[in-house]
Order: structure tokens, then C-alpha cells, then sequence
């Protein structure tokens, strides 16, 4: 036996030649189970030819594996004078960069991240926020509606009833996530993104709001941004505005929406409008993202291009 094991010439045979050594039915196996009847003398015997055989297995597997370790690094080998290849590292998609970017400027002012579900019931998606069932918002052509009278959710608005329904007042918020309507075309998504903000305390005024959406946008556009505030309508926001940002061309952009709380939101959260006061706003980072960098039509975000992507520079 010790002959064979030293002329083995691979590690398969060297295992075949174990099993018939030490397997089930093996020579060794058969001797090791008369141990019990053996003398002392016959005993160590055997003991010491187990062991020795078994270490000569061990040793023999080393030198094989050694040897063929060996022959493969003579036959592989890194050339160290080849150019490096090119790395082609993952990046962060457009619109998850430009949401860590947002919620980090608004942490800075103060605002804590809230977020809610995306199945929203008809309280929270459009009641609390002060629209009546005869509301057009509510209309089957722009809203998703559910066969249980539940809704995508149209809008994180529902978010901010749902902070103020469990902490109350004071509070500054802010409410991130998809939105769903029935909506699509270069700058529209059926499924887009929504950032919301929310600020009720007891002196909050319409100052405060447009101070905080000037220095929210040049901080994300790393410029001084000048905006104007038009008047509009909201149900849930009483003045309510549209706010728009001067771009490059020299052309006014439509960004969002804002306004101070309804004093109907404000009740239906059980914070007393006597009290308090505050603003809330609201735009698709979807078109801060194309704005920043530049690209021209929302549906690209989508198709999982990586082409486009790298050819966008990201």
C-alpha cells in the first residue's frame, strides 16, 4: 500500500486509492473493526499502520496539490506592463442623486424625513386636505381609483395629514416618494416623484416660505436663483402660490406650488388654527433633475438605458 500512495499521479486517483484504503468496505476499515479482538501486540500494530497510512495520504495529497498549483502558475501569469483595463464603476441614477441632494439641503434647514404609504385612502389622499367630493381632482381621468374606493396616491400631500395627525404642532417636515396620474408625455409621467414641505408653528409667515424655497433651490443649483411667487389655488393652502425660477435663457420655470396651511387642514389634524400657522410646498424633483442636468425628456428616466445614461454623463 505505501508503494501505491507513492506513485499516485493524481489527486483523483490518490482519492479513489483512499476510499478503497479507508472507505466503507476499505482493506483498513476491515482491519481497524477486529481491533476489539486482537492482543495488545496485534493491536499496536494495526493502530500504527492506520496512522502512518493516513499521513501518508495527507502528505501525498499536499505534494499533488502543490504540483498542480505549480504547473498553473507557470501556464498563468499578470502581465504587469498591459494597459489597465478601463473600469466601468455603477453610479447613482439621476433621480436618486438629485433626492439625496434635496433631503440633505432640507435636513439642513431644520425639515425631518417622513414618509407614508403609496395606497392611500380617500381621507388622507383628499379629505383632510380640504377636497370636497365634488373636487376635480378627484375626477376618474386623473386619479387612479381602487374597486374599495382607495387611490394611488396623487400627491405626498397625504403624507404631511399624517405627520401632523401623530405629533401635532409645531412640526417641520418633509415627504418624499412616488405619485401616480393618469398623465404622459415629455414632462409628464403616469408614475412620477414628489418632494413636499411642511412648516406649521406659531409665527410662521409667507416670508419664511419664500426665503426657504430661494435658498432651498440655489443651494441645488449651486447658484443665486431668483424666484417669483403667482398667485394660484389649492384646496389645501390659503393664499396659495405657484413659485417660478429665472433659468439661463432668461425664461421663468414653473417649479411648484406653495402656500399657507389651510385653516380647514389645520383642523382636521386637530391643531388649532388660532394657534398656529405655517406653509407647505411641493414640486416633481423629476424636473429638478432634468434641469440640473440637462436633459430633455422625462420618460428617459425609465427605460433603463444604461447607454443613456453613461452618454449623460452619469
Amino acid at each position: 500500500m505505501k508503494d501505491k500512495i507513492k506513485n499516485v499521479q493524481s489527486l483523483e486517483e490518490l482519492q479513489s486509492l483512499y476510499a478503497e484504503t479507508f472507505g466503507k468496505n476499505g482493506t483498513m476499515t476491515a482491519k481497524l473493526k477486529t481491533v476489539a479482538t486482537l492482543s495488545n501486540e496485534e493491536r499496536a500494530v494495526v493502530n500504527a499502520e492506520n496512522t502512518e497510512l493516513r499521513q501518508l495520504f495527507k502528505d501525498k495529497q499536499i505534494e499533488l496539490e502543490n504540483a498542480a498549483l505549480n504547473a498553473k502558475l507557470a501556464t498563468e501569469f499578470v502581465d504587469v506592463s498591459l494597459d489597465t483595463q478601463p473600469e466601468n464603476r455603477g453610479t447613482l441614477h439621476p433621480l436618486t442623486q438629485s433626492l439625496k441632494e434635496l433631503s440633505a439641503i432640507l435636513e439642513s434647514f431644520g425639515f425631518t424625513l417622513w414618509t407614508g404609504p403609496e395606497i392611500e385612502d380617500d381621507w388622507h389622499n383628499f379629505t383632510a386636505l380640504n377636497t370636497p367630493e365634488y373636487h376635480p381632482a378627484r375626477d376618474m381621468q386623473d386619479s387612479f381609483f381602487m374597486e374599495n374606493g382607495n387611490v394611488m396616491r396623487t400627491q405626498t400631500s397625504s403624507i404631511q395629514i399624517r405627520a401632523m395627525e401623530k405629533t401635532g404642532a409645531p412640526i417641520k417636515m418633509f415627504a418624499v416618494g412616488s405619485t401616480y396620474r393618469k398623465e404622459m408625455d415629455a414632462t409628464h409621467a403616469p408614475m412620477f416623484h414628489q418632494i413636499e414641505g411642511l412648516y406649521i408653528d406659531k409665527n410662521v409667515t409667507m416670508s419664511d416660505l419664500i426665503a426657504t424655497l430661494r435658498a432651498m433651490l440655489s443651494r441645488f443649483f449651486e447658484r443665486d436663483i431668483e424666484i417669483r411667487i403667482r398667485p394660484s389655488y389649492f384646496p389645501f393652502t390659503e393664499p396659495s402660490v405657484e413659485f417660478d425660477m429665472k433659468w439661463d435663457d432668461g425664461k421663468w420655470l414653473e417649479m411648484g406650488g406653495a402656500g399657507m396651511v389651510h385653516p380647514n387642514v389645520l383642523k382636521n389634524c386637530n391643531i388649532n388654527p388660532d394657534e398656529y400657522q405655517g406653509f407647505a410646498f411641493g414640486f416633481g424633483w423629476d424636473r429638478m433633475a432634468m434641469l440640473k442636468y440637462d436633459l430633455n425628456d422625462l420618460r428617459k428616466f425609465y427605460d433603463g438605458d444604461i447607454r443613456w445614461l453613461k452618454n449623460s454623463g452619469f
